[in-house]
Parts: C-alpha cells; sequence; structure tokens
C-alpha cells in the first residue's frame, strides 16, 4: 500500500514517504476571515477532511493544522467600512466558517492557530532572518530580501526578473520592488504590536511561516492550499521558512476553485454563494456530496442542476442504505475494510470521482440482491458501501448526519415523521378507493414541501429533499 499525491513543487505524483513513520503532518492555509465562506471557501477545507480521513483509515496518526488568518488588510478594511473593531468582524466571521466546516461534516483540526496570537514567534522569525541578511527593516517595516534566497518562485516556475511587484501603500524603503513586506510598520487607528522595529503588524505571509514552525516543527509533511495561494503567498512562505533554516514542506497539495460562469467564486466578483444560505436550500449532507466528490484539483463549475444532479445520486445510495435496514430488521454495520478497487482510487491521488464509482457499483450490486430476496448478499454489500462512505464523510448512519445533534432536532423530526404519517395516511387511504388523482395531489404537495416520498413493500417512506 502506497499513497501517492499530485505534488506541485514537483510538478507530478508521487508516492507518499512520511517523515515520521506512521504519522501524518498537514498544515493547511485556513480562513481569512473579513467575510462569511463561500462554497469556494469550504470545499478547501472539505477536500483536505478527505485526505485527513483516507490517510487515518490508512493507519496513520494525523496532525492537522489549519490556521485562520485574524488580521490583514482586507479586515482592516472592513472595519473602517463598517466602523466596527477589526477583531469584531474577524470573530464573527471566523464563526461563520467554524458553523460551514461542521455544517458539511468536516472533522475539527487537531489545532487552529489564530495569527493575532503568534505575533512572538513571528518577531523571532524575522530576527532570525534579518541576522542570516535575508530580511532589513526599514521605516517601521520589515522586507524579505527576495534576491537573497536563490530557490525564491521555484514553486510557481516563475522568473525573478520577470516579476513585478510594486510597493504596496505605506511599504517604504524597499530595496527591491519585488521584496515583499513581512512585517508592516503602524498606521493612525490600526491595529498594532510592538517589535524591536517599531510598532505594526503582521504581513499576510510571515504568519503561516512561524505557526507550522510553531506546531509542526522546522519540517512537515504536507502543506496545502487553494491554487489560488500558490504565488505569492506560498512562495513568500516557502522563502521566509527555509531561509530562517526550516526544511519547511516536503509536499505541496492544492486544489482547484468553483467557478461561476467560468470565473473564480469571489466577493470581489459578487459572484458567490454563501454557505449559510446554501444549508437552507439544500441538505448539508448533498452539499458535501456535490463539493467533496469531484477531484480536487479539477475545477467544480457551480450549477443548480448539478447539485440537483448530485442529490438524486445521493438519493440513490441513501434509498439503497434505508431499503436494506428494512429487509435486514435493524442497522448493518460498516466492514472493517473498503474494497479493493476503492482503496486503490483513494491511493492514487485521492481519486474520488473513481472511488465514488466503486460506491455506486456495490449499491447496485446490493439492489440487484435485494430484488432476488438474497438479504445475506444485500447486508454484504450495504457494509462495504457504509466502510466507503465513512471515507468521504458520507455516511447517512454516522455522525453528524445520523441524526445524533440536539435534542431540539431530534424533537422537531418526531413531530415531522407525525404530522406526514397523518397526510401518508389519508394519500394511502385515496389510493385504497383508486382515487389515483388525489392520491399524486397529496404526494406532489409533499414532494413542493421539499420531502421526497417512495413506496416500498413495507410502506410509504418520506426522506427530507431539498425546494
Amino acid at each position: 500500500m502506497t499513497i501517492r499525491l499530485y505534488d506541485t513543487s514537483a510538478r507530478q505524483i508521487r508516492d507518499f514517504s512520511p517523515l515520521t513513520p506512521g504519522c501524518v503532518s498537514i498544515y493547511l492555509c485556513g480562513a481569512t476571515v473579513q467575510a462569511a465562506p463561500h462554497i469556494g471557501h469550504i470545499r478547501s477545507g472539505l477536500n483536505f477532511d478527505i485526505m485527513r480521513r483516507w490517510f487515518s483509515y490508512r493507519g496513520y496518526d494525523v496532525t492537522f493544522v489549519r490556521n485562520v488568518t485574524d488580521i490583514d488588510d482586507k479586515i482592516i478594511n472592513k472595519s473602517a467600512e463598517q466602523g466596527r473593531p477589526w477583531w469584531s468582524i474577524g470573530y464573527e466571521n471566523e464563526r461563520a466558517f467554524n458553523d460551514g466546516y461542521d455544517a458539511l461534516g468536516c472533522l475539527p483540526p487537531t489545532y487552529e492557530p489564530r495569527a493575532t496570537g503568534h505575533v512572538t514567534e513571528m518577531v523571532e522569525m524575522m530576527r532570525g532572518l534579518i541576522e542570516r541578511g535575508h530580511a532589513y527593516a526599514a521605516d517601521g517595516n520589515v522586507y524579505f530580501d527576495v534576491r537573497s534566497f536563490p530557490g525564491y518562485l521555484e514553486l510557481s516556475n516563475q522568473e525573478l526578473d520577470n516579476l513585478l511587484q510594486p510597493s504596496g501603500d505605506g511599504e517604504t524603503g524597499k530595496r527591491d520592488p519585488r521584496d515583499f513586506a513581512m512585517w508592516k510598520a503602524a498606521k493612525p487607528g490600526e491595529p498594532s504590536w510592538e517589535t524591536p522595529w517599531g510598532r505594526g503588524r503582521p504581513g499576510w505571509h510571515l504568519e503561516c511561516s512561524a505557526m507550522a514552525h510553531k506546531y509542526l516543527g522546522t519540517a512537515f509533511d504536507i502543506h496545502g492550499g487553494g491554487i489560488d495561494l500558490i504565488f505569492p503567498h506560498h512562495e513568500n512562505e516557502i522563502a521566509q521558512a527555509k531561509a530562517f533554516g526550516d526544511d519547511f514542506a516536503t509536499y505541496w497539495v492544492h486544489n482547484h476553485w468553483v467557478t461561476m460562469a467560468g470565473e473564480k467564486m469571489s466577493k470581489s466578483l459578487g459572484n458567490s454563494v454563501l454557505v449559510s444560505e446554501m444549508v437552507k436550500a439544500w441538505r448539508p449532507i448533498v452539499l458535501r456530496y456535490y463539493l467533496g466528490t469531484p477531484h480536487y484539483r479539477s475545477t467544480i463549475e457551480y450549477s443548480e442542476e448539478a447539485l440537483r444532479e448530485a442529490e438524486s445520486a445521493f438519493a440513490r445510495i441513501e434509498g439503497f442504505v434505508q431499503r436494506v435496514m428494512e429487509k435486514a430488521g435493524g442497522v448493518v454495520e460498516p466492514a472493517t475494510e473498503v474494497p479493493p478497487a476503492f482503496a486503490e482510487a483513494m491511493d492514487d491521488d485521492l481519486g474520488v470521482p473513481q472511488a465514488l464509482a466503486i460506491v455506486h457499483t456495490t449499491v447496485r450490486q446490493g439492489n440487484s440482491a435485494l430484488a432476488a430476496d438474497d438479504k445475506d448478499e444485500a447486508v454484504a454489500r450495504l457494509a462495504e458501501v457504509r466502510a466507503m462512505l465513512g471515507v468521504l464523510g458520507l455516511d447517512p448512519l454516522a455522525e453528524p448526519w445520523s441524526g445524533g445533534g440536539t435534542e431540539r432536532g431530534e424533537d422537531l423530526h418526531g413531530v415531522v415523521d407525525t404530522l406526514v404519517r397523518l397526510v401518508l395516511d389519508q394519500r394511502q387511504s385515496a389510493r385504497d378507493r383508486k382515487d389515483w388523482a388525489a392520491a399524486d395531489a397529496i404526494r406532489d404537495q409533499l414532494q413542493q414541501s421539499g420531502l421526497v416520498i417512495e413506496d416500498s413493500p413495507s410502506g410509504p417512506r418520506w426522506t427530507l429533499g431539498s425546494r
């Protein structure tokens, strides 16, 4: 068994070999909390949640760090626009991100450090870089000297002489316009911290180098993030960390975007779809299926039609699960191992689309067994399906989808079930008297309210769909 991953730095798929046998260390660039998350933001967290689950299934002890950028230019600008404290905006949106991760079933990270909680580590890193001749202070700013680091731009495969990076607002004293700010001098009304070079605040890139060093040490296995972070963010992280003396990340893994009409989903373009709104219109487990089942390196083009297709596909899986449980007379536990073809697909650069094809093939085999009244075969196939869905975080019988939420939620489900049963009894009465028009009208009204009605040998059953 060898897991293989596409390494952006090598520009090829490589066999994964951990620095410490049996352990995997992952650093994922998390949220910049200037606004609530759209589904493009959450896709990254979801893709790496699946990666983490697969490593865990393969027996690795996973340390997963996902940072929070709670101070940067965008947050400060929002603070000025809204007349609110910067920390208020950051905390509100940090909670919104966590709500989104939780809603889509992402496991919590091992550590989730905030940038503002690690200024001491940033100062130590800047001091070391200045001492080594890789950074310099000017007018209260601290800059990284990009020409001092020969490996700069190797990740993004660019040439330094072709790179134009004009000075940012207030970034005075640069020796080269392409040098980037690790620390920005304080401005009136902006948050600031004391340093040996004067009061100021972190640059965007420094925080991740410092936090990865603190939580994962001088070397770790995998650094992840969206492809839009390759330059400048990840290039600058590498320069800072390696010039400081760290080996830093062994593998670089990047997920692609969610797009709308061919454009990257972005608040600045006005084409973002907020997670908080999506979970009102679609079941969260369906959203996870929609965002998590394409390959992480492929683009997802957002559309209502694609979401409906995902809903229908997942409904076929759920229907099979429910039918087998009815046949078995109870819950069927997951198999201890996934089918070999599923494992082979997941080992090959997290080939979720190919792995999902094995799920659907197994569902069809289970349905054939049900049609042949072969209970044992159907149960065996369901056990395999549950094992595979568990790896993908999509098992409807496992947390958080299995109804193990709040007592209030369970109470409401019971109330809805009672009311729906009353209506279904009316529908059955219409069917008994052969009033098919009335029976169909009741079913259609239930479906319009977001309920999916399916007739089965044991009677009608309902599930919650989308409206």
